[in-house]
C-alpha cells in the first residue's frame, strides 16, 4: 500500500507512514487480504491500543501513541493545596517555593507541604511532600531511594568517648566495619535476609543484585555519615513506647545512608521512562514526570522502590550489627526512619478521605507517636522525635537541618583551619569529610526544630563526638 492511501485512511504524515507501509506489507505477505488490511488500518487509527500486540501492526501502534503523547499540551491548573512550614526568603528561597508550586500544578497532584529544611532539588524541592492520585514520580522520591537514619543506643557508658583507649576502639569500629566513598563495597559480601527477597521485580534490580550485595553495609558519600555521640534524655522526659530509656546519658551510634548504587540505577531508569511517557511537560516540570500505577512501568518502579526500602534498612542494620560486634557491645534501644520514598496512605483532603501516594523527598514520616531521628550537622545536635500527626503536613516533618549553600559555594567559602577550630570548641573529632559538608553549609537545627513544633516533639538529644564521612574529593551520591 502506498503512503497517500495510508494518509487517506488516517495515518499522520511523517515517520508513521513509513512504519505503516512496512506493517501493511508484512500483513499482506502473511495472507491477509488488501481489504482486510485497509479495515485494520482504519480500526487501528480509531483505537491503537486494541492492536498493541498485533504481530504486524504493534510497531505502528507504538509510533502513533508516541506521536499522540508528543502532541499533547500541558495546561497549568490551579495548584493543589499546599502548606509551608517556614517563611520564604528566610527559611527557604523563592526557587524552592517555585518548585513546590510547580509540583502542585501537576494533573495528578492532590496536596503538598514544604518542610522548614527545604532547599532546591530536582523537580520537587528537598524537604517537599507531595500527595498524588494513583501515580508515582521517580524524581519526587529521589536518586538515593529510601535514604534513612538509624540510631542505636549501646550498653557501653557515654564516658567511653572520653577515655582514649575506648575512643580508639570506637574509631577502629567505624573505620573497619563500614566503607565510605562512591562505589565503595566490602571485599566479602555481608549476610542479610534482604538478599533472599525477590530481586526480579524489575530488570534493574535483577541486574544490580550482585552489586547491591557487595555494597550491603556501606555508607557511600555526600552527606552520609557514621558517628558516635552522647544521647541525652532529660530528667522529666517520660518513657516513650518503643524507646523506653531512663533519663540520663548514653553512648549511641547514628548513621545516615541509603540504597547506594542500585537505588540510583532504579531512579535513573524509571525517571527516563516517566519523561518519555510525558513529553508534554515543559522544561521546568521535566523532573516531575510520573508513572501511572496501573501501567507495567509504574508497578515495576513501585515494587523496585519498596525493595530498595528493604535494602536500605538492611544496609543500616548490617553497619550497626558489624560495628557493635567489633566492640563486643549490645543494643539497648534504637530508632530508624527513612525519607526519599513514596508511601500508599489514606488522608483527608478537603473533607474527603482519599487513598494517595505520598512522596517525601527529604522529609520524614511524622504520624502521631511515630518515632524518628532529625539530624543537624557534624557539630550540632540531632533529635529523636515523636510525631504529632499534623494533617496539613501530610503527617510529615523535616529530615534534617537542610543546606543553605551548594557544594561549590561551600568549597569557595570555607577553609579547614577555621572549621577545625569550631569542631574542637564543640568537642567533635572528625575522622574524614569533605569541606562541602562542614557545619556552615547547614541551617541551624534549633531554628528548624522551632519551625515544626506542631509536627514533632523532641524526646532525646544526640550530640556527635566522633564523626566519619567520605573523604574530601569524593563525588556526592545524595
Amino acid at each position: 500500500m502506498k503512503g497517500r492511501e495510508l494518509v487517506n485512511l488516517g495515518i499522520p504524515h511523517g515517520p508513521a507512514v513509513g512504519v505503516a507501509i512496512t506493517a501493511c506489507s508484512n500483513a499482506l505477505a502473511s495472507g491477509i487480504t488488501r481489504a482486510q488490511v485497509r479495515d485494520m488500518v482504519t480500526a487501528l487509527v480509531s483505537d491503537p491500543e486494541s492492536y498493541a500486540e498485533h504481530p504486524h501492526f504493534a510497531p505502528l501502534v507504538d509510533v502513533l501513541l508516541a506521536e499522540k503523547r508528543a502532541q499533547a499540551k500541558f495546561t497549568p491548573r490551579e495548584p493543589a493545596p499546599h502548606h509551608l512550614w517556614g517563611e520564604v526568603g528566610v527559611d527557604f528561597d523563592y526557587k524552592s517555593l517555585e518548585q513546590m508550586e510547580n509540583a502542585c500544578m501537576l494533573p495528578v497532584a492532590v496536596a503538598g507541604a514544604m518542610m522548614p529544611d527545604a532547599h532546591l532539588g530536582y523537580g520537587l524541592p528537598i524537604g517537599g511532600v507531595l500527595a498524588t492520585k494513583n501515580a508515582v514520580i521517580p524524581y519526587a522520591v529521589g536518586v538515593d531511594i529510601a535514604c534513612r537514619m538509624k540510631l542505636t543506643v549501646l550498653d557501653m557508658p557515654a564516658g567511653a568517648l572520653e577515655d582514649e583507649a575506648s575512643r580508639d576502639r570506637l574509631r577502629d569500629a567505624i573505620h573497619k566495619r563500614t566503607v565510605f566513598g562512591v562505589g565503595g563495597s566490602h571485599r566479602t559480601p555481608m549476610d542479610h535476609d534482604v538478599m533472599d527477597c525477590d530481586w526480579t521485580v524489575s530488570r534493574i534490580t535483577k541486574d544490580n543484585k550482585a552489586k547491591a550485595w557487595q555494597q550491603l553495609g556501606t555508607s557511600g558519600s555526600g552527606n552520609h555519615f557514621a558517628e558516635f555521640g552522647v544521647l541525652t534524655i532529660a530528667d522529666d522526659e517520660p518513657k516513650h513506647p518503643g524507646f523506653e530509656l531512663e533519663p540520663g546519658e548514653y553512648l549511641a551510634l547514628m548513621t545516615h545512608s541509603g540504597s547506594r548504587g542500585t537505588g540510583a540505577a532504579v531512579c535513573n531508569h524509571y525517571s527516563r521512562l516517566a519523561m518519555d511517557a510525558h513529553p508534554e511537560l515543559p522544561k521546568q516540570l521535566r523532573y516531575l514526570a510520573w508513572l501511572d500505577l496501573e501501567t507495567e512501568d509504574g508497578i515495576e518502579y513501585f515494587n523496585a522502590m519498596n525493595l530498595m526500602g528493604e535494602y536500605a534498612s538492611a544496609n543500616h542494620a548490617v553497619i550497626h550489627r558489624e560495628v557493635l560486634k567489633h566492640l563486643g557491645a549490645k543494643p539497648i534501644a534504637g530508632v530508624e526512619n527513612h525519607h526519599n520514598f513514596a508511601w500508599k496512605e489514606t488522608h483527608v483532603i478537603d473533607g474527603k478521605e482519599q487513598a494517595l501516594i505520598v512522596h517525601r523527598k527529604g522529609a520524614t514520616p511524622a504520624g502521631k507517636g511515630v518515632l524518628g531521628v532529625i539530624p543537624g550537622s557534624m557539630a550540632s545536635p540531632a533529635f529523636v522525635v515523636s510525631g504529632l500527626g499534623q494533617p496539613e503536613s501530610l503527617l510529615s516533618a523535616s529530615h534534617g537541618a537542610g543546606r543553605v549553600m551548594s557544594r561549590k559555594q561551600a568549597k569557595d567559602t570555607f577553609a579547614w583551619g577555621n572549621v577545625n577550630r569550631e569542631l574542637k570548641e564543640k568537642g567533635v573529632e572528625l575522622m574524614s569529610a569533605g569541606i562541602d559538608e562542614v557545619p556552615g553549609v547547614y541551617k541551624e537545627i534549633e531554628t528548624v526544630m522551632a519551625r515544626q513544633t506542631d509536627l514533632v516533639r523532641p524526646i532525646a538529644r544526640f550530640d556527635p563526638k566522633l564523626v566519619k564521612m567520605a573523604p574530601a574529593g569524593e563525588r556526592p551520591e545524595d
